[in-house]
C-alpha cells in the first residue's frame, strides 16, 4: 500500500474546484446562449452546435483522455487540462463570430476530456482508507452533483447583470487557482502509471464510434429519428464500436482492457448510472423550461428554484451515502436511492399550469436530490473497486462516457416524447374561442409530464439493475470475490455527471 499523503485534503479542494468548473460550464453556457447567439449572429440552425461541439469533443475523447492520464501521469494531465480549458474559455469569451465560438467550445471539450478522468484518478489513488475515502467522495460528489444547479444561478447573474462573455471568463480564475494548487500540493503516488504503447486503432475506433453515437442522438432531437443522417450515424456507431471491442480483445495493450467492463459489479454501475442520467437530464431540461416559459421565472429565480435539489444531493451524498457505504452493501443504497428519486419524479407528473412551488415542486426536488445523492455516492465509489492502478484513468473515463452518452440519449429521447405529446394536445384542444396562450402553455406542460413519466420508468429500471447486478459487500471491508478479478489493491474513485 502506498504511503498516505499528508496533503491529500488540501489536494481535494483543488480537484473539487476543477470539477466544479467543468460542471458549471454546461448550465452557464445554456443560459448565456440566447444572448451570445444574437451578438455573434449565429443562425437558429447552427445554435445547437455551441452545445454539440463541446459534447462531441468531450464524449468522443474521454477514453483517450483517461488512457493519457494513466500513461502520462495524472497530475501532469490534470494541470494540462486546466490550462487548456482556461485558454479555450478565454477564446470563447473573446469570440467575434460563429466560427471562433464553435472552435472554442470544441477545445473546451478536448481539454475537459483530459481533465475529468485525471481528476477522478487522482482522487482514487490519494484516498486509500475506506472511511476517509467515503468522506472525500461525499464532499466531491455533493459539489459535482449540485454544480449544474449552481451554474443556473451563476449563469443567470452573469448574463443579467454583466454580459454573456463572463460566463466563459469566469472559468479562468477557477482554472488558475486549481492549476496552481495542484502543481504545488498534489503528490501523485509512485508506480501507478501504465507505460504500455498507446493503442492507436483503439483510440481512432472509440473516438469515431462515440462521436457518431452522441451526434446521432443530437441529430435525432433536431431532425427526427427517421432522418437518413441520424440513421447513418447510429449504423456507423454500431459498426465502429463493435470493431473497437474486437480490437481490444486482440491487441496486447488495449485502450480499454475488457476486464474493466466485464466485471459484474462495474457493469451494473455503468448501466444503472447511465440510465439514471437519462432521467436526470430530462428533469433539468423540462423543469427549467416549465419555470421559465410557463411560469415566467427569470434565469436567476430559476437557478434558486433548484436549491432544494442541491440541498437533497448534499445531504444524500455526505450524510447518508458516505456514512453508510462502509457499512452497507452498495445495492441496499443504490436500489432504494433510485426508487426514492423515482417517487420524486412521479410527483412532477402532476405538474399543471400554475402548480404550487412549495406544495409540489420543492418536495419533489428534495426527494430527487436525496435519492440521487444516496445512490450515486456508493455507485461512483464502486466504479473502480478492485481496478489496478494502471487502469484507474480509463475506468474513470468509462463511467464518464456512460454518463455522457446517457445525457445525449436523455436529451434526444425525452425531448422527442415531449414534442410529440405537445403536438397531439394542441391538435386535440385548439378550438375557436379558446385562449390560445393558455392552451399552448397547457400543451407544453402535457409534453413535459408525458416525458417525465418515461423518466420515472427509467429510474425504476436503474433500481432493478442495481439490486440484481451488484452483489459485492460494503466498501469498508474486503472486496467481494467478483471484485478481485484484477488482483489489485482495493482502489476507489468517484465519477461526475457529464454533461
Amino acid at each position: 500500500m502506498t504511503e498516505t499523503d499528508p496533503r491529500r485534503w488540501k489536494a481535494l479542494v483543488f480537484i473539487a474546484l476543477a470539477q466544479l468548473m467543468v460542471v458549471l460550464d454546461a448550465t452557464i453556457v445554456n443560459i448565456a446562449l440566447p444572448s451570445a447567439q444574437q451578438d455573434l449572429g449565429i443562425s437558429d440552425g447552427n445554435r445547437q452546435w455551441v452545445i454539440t461541439a463541446y459534447a462531441l469533443a468531450f464524449g468522443g475523447l474521454l477514453l483517450f483522455g483517461g488512457r493519457i492520464a494513466d500513461l502520462w501521469g495524472r497530475k501532469r494531465t490534470f494541470v494540462t487540462g486546466l490550462v487548456g480549458f482556461a485558454a479555450a474559455s478565454a477564446l470563447g469569451g473573446a469570440a467575434t463570430g460563429e466560427g471562433m465560438m464553435l472552435g472554442a467550445r470544441a477545445l473546451q471539450g478536448v481539454f475537459g476530456a483530459l481533465l475529468a478522468p485525471a481528476a477522478l484518478s487522482l482522487l482514487a489513488v490519494m484516498f486509500t482508507d475506506a472511511k476517509e475515502r467515503a468522506k472525500a467522495f461525499g464532499i466531491y460528489g455533493a459539489i459535482a452533483g449540485g454544480g449544474g444547479a449552481v451554474g443556473l444561478i451563476l449563469g443567470g447573474f452573469l448574463t443579467e447583470y454583466l454580459n454573456w462573455r463572463w460566463t466563459f471568463f469566469v472559468n479562468i480564475p477557477f482554472a488558475v487557482v486549481a492549476a496552481l494548487g495542484a502543481y504545488f500540493v498534489i503528490r501523485e503516488p509512485a508506480g501507478g502509471r501504465n507505460r504500455s504503447p498507446l493503442d492507436i486503432p483503439g483510440v481512432v475506433l472509440s473516438t469515431l464510434g462515440l462521436v457518431a453515437l452522441v451526434y446521432g442522438f443530437t441529430r435525432a432531437e433536431s431532425d427526427g429519428w427517421s432522418d437518413s443522417v441520424t440513421i447513418g450515424m447510429f449504423v456507423a456507431s454500431a459498426v465502429l464500436l463493435a470493431a473497437f471491442v474486437l480490437t481490444e480483445a486482440k491487441v496486447k495493450s488495449p485502450l480499454l482492457p475488457l476486464r474493466v467492463l466485464t466485471e459484474r459489479n462495474r457493469g451494473g454501475v455503468y448501466l444503472s448510472l447511465g440510465l439514471a442520467v437519462i432521467a436526470m437530464f430530462g428533469l433539468f431540461l423540462f423543469l427549467t423550461y416549465y419555470l421559465q416559459i410557463v411560469e415566467n421565472y427569470s434565469p436567476v429565480k430559476t437557478g434558486f428554484a433548484f436549491l432544494p435539489m442541491i440541498a437533497g444531493m448534499i445531504v444524500g451524498s455526505t450524510q447518508i451515502g458516505a456514512r453508510l457505504m462502509t457499512r452497507v452493501p452498495p445495492r441496499l443504497l443504490m436500489g432504494p436511492g433510485f426508487l426514492l428519486a423515482a417517487v420524486g419524479m412521479l410527483l412532477l407528473t402532476q405538474l399543471e399550469v400554475g402548480s404550487s412551488y412549495t406544495g409540489l415542486i420543492m418536495p419533489a426536488q428534495l426527494m430527487l436530490g436525496l435519492g440521487m445523492g444516496t445512490a450515486f455516492m456508493p455507485a461512483m465509489s464502486l466504479a473502480t473497486h478492485g481496478v489496478e492502478a494502471r487502469d484507474a484513468g480509463v475506468a474513470s473515463a468509462m463511467v464518464n462516457t456512460s454518463q455522457q452518452v446517457g445525457g445525449a440519449i436523455g436529451t434526444a429521447l425525452l425531448n422527442t416524447i415531449a414534442a410529440s405529446a405537445t403536438s397531439a394536445y394542441l391538435v386535440e384542444h385548439v378550438a375557436a374561442g379558446r385562449d390560445l396562450k393558455l392552451v399552448q402553455a397547457q400543451a407544453m406542460v402535457e409534453g413535459y409530464t408525458s416525458a417525465i413519466w418515461w423518466a420515472v420508468g427509467i429510474l425504476v429500471v436503474s433500481a432493478v439493475i442495481a439490486a440484481t447486478f451488484i452483489d459485492t459487500g460494503h466498501q469498508g471491508g474486503p472486496a467481494a470475490s467478483g471484485d478481485s478479478v484484477d488482483g489489485a489493491e482495493d482502489e476507489v474513485k468517484i465519477p461526475v455527471l457529464a454533461h
